[in-house]
């Protein structure tokens, strides 16, 4: 009774809490906020000067008293206070630019954590919800968020399984009847192929770039698997021998060569994870398909690559970046699946 009551004065919030990317949506509202998971310090007193898409732009660029950092690392809170200030950052700024109503902010938050996330860094988040006033906090493992979000059958009696490739982690789960039954996480996903691109660079050409720049090649022109159409990428560093700046042509081919031991290990990992599911959960999946969410199945022909490596099927959401955010919204706004994966959540 009382939950109906708060629902009429608040709107609840969902959070994908990720390395590279917070997202936020409320519970009524489409809009979905997405910015980096980054915080900017003051180095001296330790008090906030900025938070997401504004602090991400201090990166490499601070003078000495501000320090910019990215709380989660390889899916790892390393952080625990600019966690808990980011998080609380984000629940504000979703009230701020959603309501269009005077609404009371006592939330329902549904917040998705990398399956790696230690208990002490669950506690920081569960901590940093409560500390914004949410009434209830949920931890939920990421790839259960993202399954309900890419409209997987999780609460079904039939095995369902996502490779939810991210900024620090890959996240492989197989689902069935609300619970996650194989969950395998490694710490190889969008970062470490932005470093690979890096040392690339470096060691091919002498030409020193930065992981943001990395980061721009792979996502307009990287690709797991050949095309017959060779696409070209401007970047620019410094020439390691001249030492003066350097601009050079780097081909679709030359990123697919750079993080082509990345994709193979996560291909590695999930016919790992096929080798431990139950065969009758194993018959199901080779029916329906393996889903592939994150930021990473936005790259070019990484489907075909996995098919090719794994001889499974793949299908990639309709909406793979938000696949998480989304299942975070679908749980608040639908109590029956919300009841039924129950013991997938954590509370403290």
């Amino acid at each position: 009774m009382f939950d109906s009551i708060w629902r009429i004065f608040t709107d609840d919030v969902g959070i994908d809490l990720g390395t590279a990317n917070t997202k936020v949506v409320i519970s009524g509202f489409n809009e979905i906020i997405s910015e980096p998971s980054v915080v900017a310090q003051n180095a001296n007193d330790g008090s906030i000067l900025a938070v997401g898409a504004e602090a991400k732009k201090m990166l490499g660029r601070t003078p000495s008293y501000i320090k910019a950092v990215r709380p989660l690392r390889d899916g790892i809170i390393s952080d625990f206070d600019a966690t808990k200030n980011m998080v609380s950052y984000f629940i504000n700024l979703a009230y701020k630019k959603s309501n269009k109503f005077f609404k009371i902010p006592r939330p329902r938050t549904i917040i998705g954590v990398p399956s790696s996330a230690t208990e002490i860094g669950r506690k920081a988040v569960y901590d940093a919800a409560k500390s914004v006033g949410s009434r209830e906090v949920f931890i939920i493992e990421e790839p259960m968020a993202a399954a309900i979000g890419s409209g997987l059958p999780v609460s079904e009696a039939v095995g369902s399984m996502i490779v939810d490739i991210g900024g620090g982690t890959t996240d492989i789960a197989i689902i069935s009847l609300g619970g996650i039954v194989i969950d395998k996480t490694i710490a190889v996903a969008g970062d470490l192929m932005d470093q690979a691109i890096v040392k690339y660079v470096r060691e091919k050409y002498n030409l020193l770039i930065g992981e943001r720049i990395a980061e721009d090649a792979k996502i307009n022109i990287g690709s797991a698997y050949h095309t017959t159409k060779t696409k070209i990428f401007e970047i620019r560093g410094r020439d390691l021998i001249q030492g003066i700046p350097r601009i050079l042509n780097i081909t679709s081919n030359e990123i697919r060569e750079a993080i082509s031991p990345q994709l193979q290990m996560i291909a590695e990992a999930i016919s790992e994870a096929l080798e431990e599911c139950p065969p009758d959960l194993l018959a199901d999946i080779t029916a329906s398909g393996i889903m592939l969410a994150g930021g990473g199945a936005m790259i070019e022909g990484i489907k075909d690559y996995f098919e090719d490596k794994t001889k499974m099927k793949f299908i990639v959401s309709d909406d793979p970046i938000f696949a998480v955010v989304k299942g975070t919204k679908k749980l608040l706004e639908d109590i029956d699946l919300l009841s039924k994966i129950k013991g997938s959540f954590q509370t403290f």
